[in-house]
């Protein structure tokens, strides 16, 4: 993960190599020149008690990658796997090329550009959920 920006709101925290980190009392930008380093926003996190829907799943494992608690290699295939029923359920263009462009960040190992176009699709599947329920 190099080259990565984080612009950070004032108090926002971000867990980097397992330490949380917590911003000053103004806006701030850090640039990760760190290659592999292990990022997650905290106002990105998913908890484990909300995992309960396909793509909150999908987006939780790659949180699991970026704090450094599973290694791709072995959430790889769990992700593409993910990746794939999601593109089964949600077949409107938007959503399939959402799901095209996380497919790609994560093959390129880029894990924080898949988890932002899956975070994307969170709202769509809340109001797919909402309608068949």
């Amino acid at each position: 993960m190099s080259g990565l920006v984080l612009k950070l709101a004032p108090g926002e925290r971000v867990l980097i190599n397992g330490a949380v980190i917590e911003n000053g009392e103004r806006r701030s930008r850090i640039a990760i020149v760190t290659p592999n380093a292990h990022i997650l926003r905290l106002r990105d996190a998913i908890h484990p008690e909300e995992v309960t829907t396909p793509v909150r799943r999908v987006c939780y494992v790659l949180q699991l990658v970026l704090s450094g608690d599973v290694t791709p290699a072995d959430a790889r295939h769990q992700l593409l796997r993910g990746i794939e029923q999601l593109s089964q359920a949600l077949r409107d263009d938007d959503s399939r090329r959402l799901l095209g462009l996380a497919t790609e960040a994560l093959l390129a190992g880029e894990h924080y550009q898949a988890l932002k176009a899956l975070r994307t699709l969170l709202p769509r599947e809340a109001r797919l959920l909402a309608a068949t329920g």
